[in-house]
């Protein structure tokens, strides 16, 4: 549904007498006016998410499907891609979301996961191919990942905490009978990273702290099972297995060691020899290979968006790619005879669109067309990359999206967006809840404040257990940078964001409680002392490098409490909106509903919407569409009034 208003037009730039008015005025000023005489079309919520979302690109053996997971039903369901036709047939029919895994090598049963209504107990499934489902990992406390084919299908691999809800062994699966066996018990607290297509070798990492990890190589052949340690030792820096080579002759594994950003290198399992395979002026994110290893395919993080890499290994050159739409490629897949690659292209402006290309041909075909029919594209909005000077000097990035109806004549709202982590980074790409609320005038930074990934491990580790002070900072002079620009309404600027981001809306308005004029917190933490102790048992593996970066709970509970906005919640004076997953298992619902019951004893405006069949983020699109309309309403009422 669209509606349409026109911006008053400004009386110089249309020739009109008015007062004040003169030759003088510069070119782009006339332009502004015109551009505020123009008619904009807004969009409700109900369209914005009458978009798709799809991800996956997992060819059926005979390469004429593509499996994929797509919400045009409302959740997350499995459906097949006919690659000719782009006709979708639907897999699956739950209550909760699906997740597409991959089809079977040699045949079309499909691997999917599932959790329950967000508790984040994602089990692995089978779907056979006359549509019946088998549940490969039951039980209520179950958590479980699938981690691989072996070469010739025969076998799979999974990943469980059934022995012990800590930690994940790894378990092989008959692909016929579904016989489970156990490969490796984990009692090290390592993580299972990649396992060699022979099956012969297993490469596990290890959390020393937030700024060291190792890799280990877990021989089966031999006699005793036990990790050897090859990458990692006497450095303080981050290792982490990705792949093997398709000959099973060597590992690659990611590594900030050699400096500020991630590089690739490649350990030959017989000699021993570590050497650098790819490197890049920012994080190299990802590495993988198509099933012969023609095809590699390499992933950096430059700047805010993913620039993704095919290279033919056989020439060393990048391949030749069709003349595209304006998007960034994600999800590159190969079907087995490695002629056709499956990709996805994304911007801003446009959601995943699978496509398919013949390698080598002149032009790829678009199998799907995620943006609702009724929004057309021109009315969104590109976003820039911004940086400015915190409080201390440093600079920091930000992702900035300008309503089209902002100018110096017609100044905008606008809103702070602080990320999830901590650690983690706003990106370029489509955002059908940003675009809801650009579309409508509101100006929407989302700040990178140091602590983010992607800009280096120096300005990743500069919040380490500074969280909710010096980040905190960085977002308030993020608002300021806001206040500079002549066509942003100075006085009326929010702060918004989800997990962590939640954290720092809520830290926001309870520590600089005259800096935001509103603040929409997400999912957020309002209790360290709580979160820190009441974290998922399947997060021991990780627990090390959480309590280097926010501080152990049995050291640092006095910090700990000094930022919870919830000790403080009688500072907030601004109004508050709280959204809340009754199933989650990370922030637990009683944070929100005591957060909520003290600002309200301020006598402070205080919204709170709670889904009680989500856990930590959305899965159903009903429920994205109230949060938006509920964002809205709040910003309307409250920032814009």
């Amino acid at each position: 549904m669209k509606k349409h208003f026109q911006l008053a037009a400004v009386a110089c730039a249309l020739g009109l007498a008015l007062v004040g008015c003169s030759q003088t005025n510069s070119t782009s000023q006339a332009v502004e006016a015109v551009q505020q005489a123009q008619t904009l079309k807004q969009y409700d919520a109900e369209t914005f998410f009458d978009t798709t979302s799809i991800m996956g690109s997992s060819f059926s053996p005979n390469g004429d499907k593509i499996l994929v997971s797509s919400d045009e039903s409302g959740i997350y369901s499995l459906y097949a891609v006919d690659v000719n036709t782009g006709e979708k047939t639907r897999l699956t029919d739950f209550q909760d979301s699906t997740y597409a895994v991959r089809y079977f090598p040699n045949d079309e049963r499909v691997i999917f996961t599932k959790d329950s209504g967000g508790n984040e107990r994602f089990h692995v499934y089978v779907r056979e191919v006359d549509g019946s489902v088998k549940d490969l990992t039951p039980g209520e406390e179950t958590r479980a990942r699938f981690a691989g084919f072996t070469e010739d299908g025969s076998h799979f691999y999974i990943t469980s905490n059934q022995r012990d809800a800590k930690f994940m062994d790894l378990y092989r699966v008959d692909a016929k009978s579904y016989e489970v066996s156990s490969v490796y018990q984990n009692k090290m607290g390592l993580d299972v990273g990649a396992i060699s297509p022979d099956g012969r070798f297993i490469a596990l990492s290890k959390n020393n702290s937030n700024k060291d990890s190792d890799v280990f190589i877990l021989d089966t052949m031999k006699k005793t099972l036990k990790p050897e340690l090859i990458a990692g030792k006497d450095v303080e820096a981050t290792f982490g297995p990705e792949t093997f080579s398709r000959d099973s002759k060597a590992l690659y594994y990611s590594t900030n060691a050699k400096g500020e950003f991630a590089q690739i290198w490649r350990y030959d399992l017989t000699s021993g020899e570590h050497r650098l395979a790819l490197k890049d002026e920012w994080d190299v994110n990802f590495i993988y290979f198509s099933k012969s290893g023609r095809y590699q395919v390499s992933g950096v993080n430059a700047d805010a968006s993913t620039k993704v890499t095919v290279m033919d290994t056989k020439t060393g050159q990048s391949i030749a790619m069709p003349s595209l739409p304006a998007g960034n490629l994600r999800g590159v897949n190969f079907s087995a005879d490695e002629k056709t690659m499956a990709f996805y292209l994304n911007s801003d402006t446009s959601p995943n669109n699978l496509f398919v290309w013949q390698v080598g041909s002149s032009k790829a075909s678009q199998l799907t067309n995620s943006l609702s029919a009724a929004i057309d594209q021109n009315d969104l909005v590109e976003s820039t990359i911004v940086r400015f000077k915190s409080f201390d000097g440093l600079e920091i990035p930000g992702v900035l999206y300008k309503p089209k109806q902002a100018n110096s004549n017609n100044k905008v709202p606008a809103l702070v967006w602080v990320h999830g982590g901590p650690g983690g980074q706003s990106r370029t790409g489509y955002s059908a809840m940003q675009q809801h609320l650009v579309n409508h005038g509101y100006a929407i930074f989302a700040v990178n404040n140091r602590g983010s990934s992607g800009y280096g491990k120096t300005f990743f580790h500069l919040d380490d257990k500074k969280h909710g002070t010096d980040d905190l900072q960085d977002i308030v002079y993020g608002k300021k940078h806001l206040q500079s620009l002549d066509w942003v309404d100075g006085d009326k600027i929010g702060i918004m964001g989800g997990s962590y981001g939640g954290f720092m809306t809520a830290a926001a308005l309870a520590f600089e409680p005259e800096e935001f004029k509103v603040g929409i917190n997400i999912f957020g933490v309002t209790n360290w002392v709580r979160t820190l102790n009441s974290i998922p048992p399947w997060w021991e593996s990780f627990k090390k490098a959480l309590y280097d970066e926010m501080g152990d709970p049995a050291t640092d509970g006095e910090r700990h409490r000094a930022i919870s906005p919830l000790f403080h919640a009688k500072n907030i004076t601004k109004p508050l909106m709280v959204i809340q997953g009754a199933n989650d298992p990370r922030v637990l619902q009683v944070e929100s509903d005591e957060l909520v019951a003290a600002v309200k004893a301020n006598g402070v405006p205080v919204e709170y919407v709670l889904f009680d069949d989500e856990g930590h983020g959305f899965t159903k699109k009903e429920n994205r569409i109230e949060a938006s309309n509920a964002y809205l309403k709040f910003l309307n009422t409250y920032l814009n009034n």
